[in-house]
Formats: C-alpha cells, structure tokens, sequence
C-alpha cells in the first residue's frame, strides 16, 4: 500500500480528476466553509505582495489579482496543481507559479505584505521551519493567514464519507497520521489547536485570529446540509503579524 506525499497525491491523475471533480460539486465544503471564513480574515490586499504557499490551481490567485494585489507568486509541489495555475493566471502579468515543495522552498527575504496557506500545511512534518521561513518572508507587520484540516478531524481521519457520527482518538498524540481518501492513501500530520497558536508564536508572529469556519446558512441551498455541517468543525483558520523583533528569528 503505498502511502503518497501531498504533492504526490495530487500528481495521481485519477485522484486529482477526483479532487476536481469534488471541488466543483455546489456545496463543496471548501467553498462554503473555508473560503467565506478566509475572505472574513483577508480584508484589504490593494497594492500587496502575495505568497501563496500550497497554491493549487491558483483560482485564489485571480481572486486576491481581481481585488487589486500587486504581486502574486503561488508555490505548489504538485506539477498537475501548478499545471492548473498556470492556464488559470495566464492572462495576469504580475502572477507566477512555482513548482517546488513548501519543505524545501525559500522565499526572498522581507519581500511579502501577505502569505497565505490554504489547506496545505496539515501535510507538512515540519511546520516550525515553514513558520520561520514565512516569517522572514515578510515585511515588517506583515501578515500570516492559514487554514488546515480541523484537529478533531486529523486526530483520527476516517475514511471520507458521508457519516451521522465521528470519532475523535488520541487527540494528544501529535505526529503522523495516514487517511484512505478518493480511491488512496496520503499522509498527514495532526497537531493539536494549542500547537498552532504555539508554533506561531515561537516563529515571531502575534496571532491576531482564530475561526473554527462554522457554517453560515447563506452558503448553503441544501438545509440538511448545512445542519449536517454544523454538528462538527472541519477547519482551523489563524492569522498574525510579525513581530517587530522577529527579524532576530533564524532558521
């Protein structure tokens, strides 16, 4: 049984049809969950510099461009992600994609307003070094926004499905984890709530947000959805800014 990578998984071309194919159902959760909890985060990027780290096929990136951003540059390990990025920012001149790793990418130092992650540090083994390196990505009183897979779901990660219950285990037992999704086996990392709001602070950020994405009817067509959605939280979204003395920070 073989176990893919993040980015590996993604390179799967019947997985990434299937993830293309769920991302485009109405009532995806990523769109009315995260995204609406992220955009509450973002607020203004006019004139900004944008890192958008595990960019996927960049449609974030013609969103952030379409409200005014100066820059954009998305990183994503997975050449079908970039691949997608690409067609999708074809017609913005001040966008770019890179086709590297979040664990062995190096941004230029102070060049950022603004870094984003999406959805992708949850299969990253060590965060601490991507933290610090955001950090030093940014300019002073820069901005961090990230969401991940909630910790009560990437403490055990069940099989994907639809579900009436959900078990929570070894919620304390931070580290690997592996989860059977769309037809394979990718891995994952759990780590508690408390790790996050830590390893932000340790990497010089001040955490000025924490949302849990709870549902908001107005997203939603299907009742019996959204009630459905609001039985359990499947996102953990934190913002922050550097700190003055994070410059002191190395990796």
């Amino acid at each position: 049984m073989k176990i893919s990578t993040g980015a590996e998984f993604y390179d799967n071309d019947e997985a990434f049809l299937a993830y293309t194919k769920r991302r485009q159902q109405k009532e995806n959760a990523n769109d009315t969950i995260e995204k609406p909890a992220i955009l509450q985060l973002l607020g203004d990027v006019t004139d900004a510099n944008v890192l958008d780290l595990g960019c996927g096929n960049a449609g974030f990136g013609a969103e952030l461009l379409e409200q005014g951003c100066f820059s954009y540059t998305g990183v994503d390990g997975s050449i079908n992600m970039i691949n997608a990025a690409q067609q999708q920012l074809s017609n913005y001149p001040n966008a770019r994609v890179l086709h590297e790793s979040m664990e062995h990418y190096t941004p230029p130092r102070t060049e950022y307003d603004l870094v984003t992650a999406r959805l992708s540090l949850h299969y990253m083994e060590d965060l601490a070094s991507i933290f610090t390196k955001v950090n030093q990505a940014l300019k002073p009183e820069g901005r961090f926004i990230f969401s991940v897979e909630h910790p009560v779901i990437t403490s055990t990660l069940q099989p994907s499905a639809l579900r009436t219950n959900w078990t929570v285990d070894n919620y304390f037992s931070m580290g690997f984890r592996q989860q059977h999704w769309m037809g394979g086996y990718v891995q994952k990392y759990h780590r508690t709530l408390e790790e996050y709001f830590s390893l932000m602070q340790q990497s010089g950020f001040t955490v000025t947000n924490l949302k849990e994405a709870c549902p908001q009817q107005e997203h939603f067509d299907n009742v019996e959805t959204y009630e459905r959605r609001m039985r359990i939280p499947l996102f953990l979204l934190m913002s922050g800014v550097k700190n003055r003395k994070s410059k002191e920070i190395e990796t």
